[in-house]
């Protein structure tokens, strides 16, 4: 009863939001507004609908009812409680539930928070998200049932794929999907704003939260997801330019463009028109990676490989919600003209150089993965384009970014003097500049992106400390003054400087890792040593162990410097037995100043494959990481982003009565 009960909540839901997708749109084209007011409590009725679906799902993979299809296929009664309930959207249906009820959760959110949006923007916005929920609903409903029975049950279950089952996979997935969907809320203001042919500065401060939020979630999902494949995959790497990393990780590069871009609405009322392009792209290339993931149509260890019928569904969807919108666009968007003007030296402009490097990063990161596609449809050949290009084309926009951001971040708004607002940053750059001729000085025969990238990394970071310096005047006015201002400073401002530092850390982790990596592989015997980077490596043994729904192979291998043990690592090789399928688990030692790393590799006579690396300052990679969304978190909290609009617009009202 339980899944026919979640079968039903969809149903409703699909309901809810055929309605919610008309009524409140043509409440707003006749001026109705009694029919603009039924957004608000049809988006929280078809979130408590889906919301009660998913519940129902978990209990039946929490309860392992096997009589439920996907439950059958993706979960087992020896499985961990933890990977019962990720196995909820460990799979295509159930991922596909999730992405759904974080898409009504945020037009939930909308109907609740929103009471300072005018109507008929409010009702639009919601109109144009349940256009997205309905699509998707009815691809649940009539291609991916998760509540689909099975006449005859089996006695236990498929078991989930041994890869997910692992506390990265089990958090990554939501994260990255808040992301993902989060970027609708902004495409949904988007087509609002060009329905009714007018941008202003409340409707940036607006779309700059939701923008903000999807962000900060995206970036925390990436994080996982990497860190996942960092200790899991046993490759030793932390990015590979995957077809499914590209497709979180454009989305994420034109949201970065969107929320700077949208600085310059809400200040200036300028780039009114290439924001909202931006906020069309960002959720374009969101359903874009919907479609790869869930079509099948490109491989990737962690893709949901589906059949044909599903990948066409969802290319319509693509194709409708993108030209659809882009259409409109071509339509409307001469009505969105600036008359505001700034000269090639301001803080505009500093925006604007940063938002086309960023876009053209994005766009280059897509070429590169849909090209294989493309070349094997008209040509029949399969090519495969992988890191070299990736890193040789990707990288120069990154360094332009790091090179701009310091100066950019200080410039006055409308005209400013280069000379002038580049003198604060004078000490910021000879600090970089003779970090990089010490590293440089003291490799010996080192790839020279070590020196640059840490040079890179400096200039950003000590960018964001003289920039909250600045706004502090400390140095100008007395101690006690400067803290009082830096106590006063905005949270946005401060949001802004941390994540500028986070950017500037993770340059830092990416090139030190690149440059430095030392890596050993070879057939080892037990109890053999072996010197690696200054660290010698003693293979001590390696015993049989069971875990709940696994068999594993672990090893020991101590980790010495000058005979004193700093590290004892266990590297493990599992086995499930339910999929037939081998997993790797590295033993990783991290500290702030390296990582030693070791993977197990099958058994070949008398010894083990092993697969060793020292990996300097890997661990930065991630706390940068973290440093972003924290700052992206800070000027989320500030208050302006939850009131600050609404409580303008009143106050204008009270004074114009």
């Amino acid at each position: 009863m339980i899944a026919e009960l979640g079968h039903m909540a969809v149903i409703l839901a699909f309901v809810v939001a055929f309605v919610q997708a008309i009524l409140p749109m043509w409440g707003g084209m006749t001026g109705d507004a009694r029919l603009m007011h039924t957004a608000g409590p049809a988006a929280l009725v078809q979130f408590g609908a889906v919301g009660f679906a998913f519940v129902m799902l978990t209990i039946a993979f929490v309860t392992s009812d096997f009589s439920v299809k996907l439950v059958a296929s993706n979960s087992h009664s020896l499985k961990p409680m933890l990977y019962k309930f990720s196995g909820v959207w460990g799979n295509h249906e159930g991922s596909m539930l999730l992405w759904i009820l974080i898409l009504v959760f945020y037009g939930a959110l909308v109907a609740v928070f929103g009471r300072g949006l005018p109507l008929l923007l409010k009702a639009r916005v919601l109109s144009v998200q349940s256009m997205i929920s309905l699509a998707f609903l009815a691809f649940l409903l009539f291609t991916s049932n998760p509540f689909e029975r099975l006449e005859l049950p089996p006695v236990d279950g498929n078991d989930l794929n041994p890869l997910l089952q692992d506390p990265g996979l089990a958090f990554h997935p939501p994260f990255l999907y808040f992301g993902y969907v989060g970027l609708s809320m902004t495409f949904s203001f988007a087509v609002a704003a060009l329905l009714q042919g007018s941008v202003d500065a409340a409707w940036a401060r607006w779309v700059r939260p939701w923008a903000l939020l999807a962000w900060v979630t995206l970036t925390i999902g990436i994080a996982l997801g990497s860190w996942w494949a960092y200790y899991e995959l046993g490759w030793g790497g932390w990015w590979f330019w995957d077809p499914v990393e590209n497709a979180s990780f454009m989305p994420w590069l034109i949201a970065v463009a969107l929320l700077h871009s949208a600085i310059v609405v809400e200040k200036r009322e300028s780039l009114k028109t290439w924001t909202v392009l931006l906020a069309i792209l960002g959720f374009s290339f969101s359903l874009i990676g919907t479609f790869i993931v869930r079509s099948g149509v490109i491989t990737s260890v962690h893709a949901f490989a589906n059949d044909p019928e599903r990948g066409v569904f969802i290319l319509a969807i693509l194709v409708v919600a993108i030209g659809g919108s882009l259409t409109l666009f071509a339509l409307r968007a001469a009505s969105l003209k600036s008359t505001a003007v700034f000269s090639m030296v301001s803080r505009e402009s500093g925006l604007v150089v940063n938002n086309l490097l960023l876009v053209v990063a994005a766009i280059v990161v897509f070429v590169g993965t849909i090209w294989p596609l493309v070349a094997e449809l008209t040509t029949g050949r399969k090519l495969s384009v992988g890191a070299p290009f990736f890193n040789l084309a990707f990288t120069p926009f990154m360094v332009g970014i790091a090179l701009v951001l310091p100066v950019a971040a200080l410039l006055p708004w409308k005209r400013g003097k280069l000379a002038k607002t580049a003198r604060p940053l004078w000490g910021a750059a000879v600090l970089a500049v003779a970090l990089m001729l010490l590293i440089w000085s003291l490799q010996t025969g080192g790839r020279m992106l070590a020196p640059i990238g840490l040079g890179l990394a400096a200039w950003v970071v000590l960018g964001a400390v003289f920039d909250v310096a600045q706004r502090g005047q400390i140095g100008r006015i007395d101690l006690g003054a400067s803290l009082r201002r830096l106590r006063n400073l905005p949270r946005a401002d401060w949001g802004k400087a941390v994540a500028h530092a986070g950017l500037g850390l993770t340059i830092f982790g990416i090139s030190a890792i690149t440059a430095w990596e030392v890596e050993d592989i070879r057939v080892a015997q037990i109890g053999e040593r072996f010197t690696l980077s200054g660290y010698e490596f003693s293979f001590d043994k390696v015993e049989d162990s069971n875990g709940k729904n696994y068999s594993a192979t672990i090893g020991t291998v101590s980790v010495r410097v000058d005979e004193r043990i700093v590290a004892v690592l266990h590297p493990e090789k599992r086995f499930y037995p339910v999929q037939r399928m081998p997993t790797t688990e590295a033993g990783i030692s991290s500290a702030l100043h390296r990582d030693l790393y070791v993977a197990l590799g099958d058994q070949q006579g008398d010894g083990w494959v092993l697969r060793s690396y020292v990996k300097p300052f890997a661990v930065w990679i991630w706390i940068g990481s973290i440093v972003m969304a924290l700052g992206g978190g800070l000027s989320l909290s500030d208050r302006r982003f939850r009131v600050g609009a609404a409580k303008r617009r009143a106050g204008r009202r009270e004074v114009a009565a």
